[in-house]
């Protein structure tokens, strides 16, 4: 049996939920992304903030090109596009899993909007003449 046949298979209200122990294939691999995507964020988000406080004397040198401290342009710059970047990862892997494993996300349609009327209010709360 595949394992897009057994996950279909699963009733997931019935299966446990547990962080450590993943009971389908599918936790299991989605799972393993989660984690390795939040030691990433911990490493890109306090591992400047950690070297600056265990070897100030390094974080704080100047940045031959910028001029800025190395601590500062690590925590203003590395971070913020470790975050971006990591929520792109994320999202690729989420998709890889879903179509290992035949998950079909629902494609969203354009609401139809209806038409506008003579008795609409206008935008400024008057009745349009």
């Amino acid at each position: 049996m595949s394992d897009v046949e057994r996950e279909r298979q699963i009733d997931y209200l019935d299966v446990e939920i547990n962080l450590l122990k993943p009971a389908t294939p599918f936790m299991r691999d989605h799972l393993r992304v989660v984690w390795t995507g939040f030691i990433i964020w911990v490493f890109t988000t306090f591992g400047p903030i950690t070297l600056t406080r265990i070897a100030p004397d390094l974080m704080t040198t100047q940045m031959p090109v910028l001029g800025f401290p190395i601590h500062y342009f690590s925590i203003a710059i590395v971070g913020p596009t470790a975050a971006l970047l990591l929520s792109v990862w994320y999202a690729r892997k989420r998709d890889q899993i879903d179509e290992k494993y035949g998950i079909e996300q629902p494609v969203a349609e354009p609401e139809q909007t209806d038409t506008v009327t003579e008795d609409a209010a206008a935008t400024d709360g008057g009745v349009t003449e």
